[in-house]
């Protein structure tokens, strides 16, 4: 899942490559869809991207559920993420509901979004949905006080990738990669640079996912718990994660990149020793073959100077919700509740099938989270991720994610550069503070 098209549009090309996997996709192709139709009509349109992952995904939940109800047609419609937010923003900010999908996918940094700006238009799905049955940190986005307006879908829970003969070479075993700190990491990276020449990491200045994830292993976001107010001058977790970005920078253990496609080569090439990144990105790794065997997973260490820190965090993620006025509302929650929200096969098939973690909880006792995987040295990876995704703190996203990532990119770049940290942080909270006030 790919972000990148989304910050083109919101901030002028800002957060590249991590906000770029987790939310968008290159997949571009699009179709129009009828969505009010006659009483009698019995379909279902979807709207999502990434034809290799949520599309697929979605595919196979028609399937499934078609077997069952096989006077529902249901159409899954492929588009680029940015154009379902356009096209979502611009009927439902002029009322018209022509042309608009039953169900869509919607990432988790959004959904704020939608919901305190077109009240009424997400569907409550309380009488339908169990959202006990799904990861607590999913929760706080889509929920306003009883109502509960989506399905969570995709985990995307933080892990620390890393190439086993480099860290051996620097004189670490597997045993050494648990349970570590930021501080701990930055050792070893050091170790790691002077043995093998080897960066232990890529940086990319425009790019914040680093921050994000350290931020949120201590339960702490752009905003408060509120949503609305910004909360980056006096925001330990965020200083925290600001200094051990900096140590890793000054400690000379970075590969400076710049954009998705220099991020996958660094890697894939075998310039870095680890990826910290989300879930997702584990399929890319993959894709190197001839590094089979060398990489193995762990959790994503957490901030040794916070003790609100945990090894766990989360990058990314989308969830599917109804549009209430559309028309077919109610079929169109039957099939969520059918499928995605309780279907502990369907996500057992999409382990195999896309990759997924889920984070429907009974889906970690599934088959295909406990098999091996060859390319991490047999390692249960899926399991592990799941185990992690239980332990994600939860947090407000907000309104204004990608806002305020785009005015502390540039606070960030002053600070590695030399800035003091407390003056421009507040300097920051000022302009962010004016930013989401226009």
């Amino acid at each position: 899942m790919k972000f990148k098209k989304i910050m083109a549009a919101v901030v002028t090309g800002m957060m590249a490559f991590s906000l770029m996997a987790c939310g968008s996709s290159s997949s571009s192709s699009s179709s129009t869809s009828s969505s009010s139709k006659g009483k009698d009509d019995k379909t279902i349109t979807i709207w999502a991207w990434d034809d290799t992952f949520n599309i697929k995904a979605a595919n196979m939940a028609k399937e499934r559920y078609l077997k069952n109800h096989p006077d529902v047609t249901i159409n899954v419609v492929s588009m680029a993420q940015d154009d379902v937010v356009q096209k979502l923003n611009t009927s439902l900010s002029s009322g018209t509901y022509d042309g608009l999908p039953n169900v869509v996918l919607i990432e988790d940094y959004r959904i704020q979004n939608y919901l305190q700006s077109y009240p009424g238009e997400i569907k409550d799905l309380s009488g339908k949905v169990d959202k006990t049955k799904f990861a607590d940190y999913k929760l706080n986005v889509m929920s306003d006080g009883s109502k509960f307006y989506g399905v969570p879908f995709d985990s995307g829970v933080a892990a620390l990738f890393y190439r086993t003969d480099l860290i051996e070479q620097a004189g670490y075993k597997k045993e050494d990669m648990n349970d570590l700190t930021w501080e701990k990491f930055i050792e070893i990276g050091k170790a790691v640079k002077a043995k093998t020449g080897k960066a232990m990491l890529t940086i990319d200045p425009s790019d914040l996912n680093q921050l994000r994830i350290m931020m949120q292993s201590a339960g702490s976001w752009y905003v408060k718990e509120d949503g609305k107010t910004v909360n980056i001058s006096g925001n330990q977790a965020l200083k925290d994660a600001i200094n051990i970005y900096k140590q890793m920078v000054d400690a000379g253990i970075t590969k400076q990149v710049s954009g998705w496609d220099a991020f996958l080569a660094a890697f894939q090439k075998g310039d870095v020793a680890s990826v910290p990144s989300g879930c997702w990105i584990s399929s890319s790794i993959q894709k190197s073959e001839d590094q089979k065997g060398k990489w193995a997973v762990t959790a994503i260490p957490k901030l040794g100077a916070n003790s609100k820190s945990v090894n766990a965090s989360n990058s990314g993620g989308s969830s599917w919700y109804v549009l209430d006025k559309v028309g077919n509302s109610d079929l169109a929650a039957d099939f969520l509740a059918s499928t995605f929200a309780s279907d502990k096969d369907l996500m057992n098939d999409l382990v195999p099938a896309i990759g997924l973690v889920s984070t429907l909880k009974e889906a970690s006792t599934s088959d295909n989270y406990s098999k091996p995987v060859d390319f991490y040295g047999g390692q249960e990876v899926f399991k592990d991720m799941a185990n992690w995704t239980t332990k994600v703190p939860a947090v407000n996203y907000g309104l204004y994610t990608y806002q305020l990532e785009s005015v502390m990119s540039e606070g960030m770049q002053a600070i590695v550069a030399g800035a003091n940290v407390d003056e421009t942080l507040q300097k920051t909270q000022a302009q962010a503070e004016a930013a989401v006030s226009k």
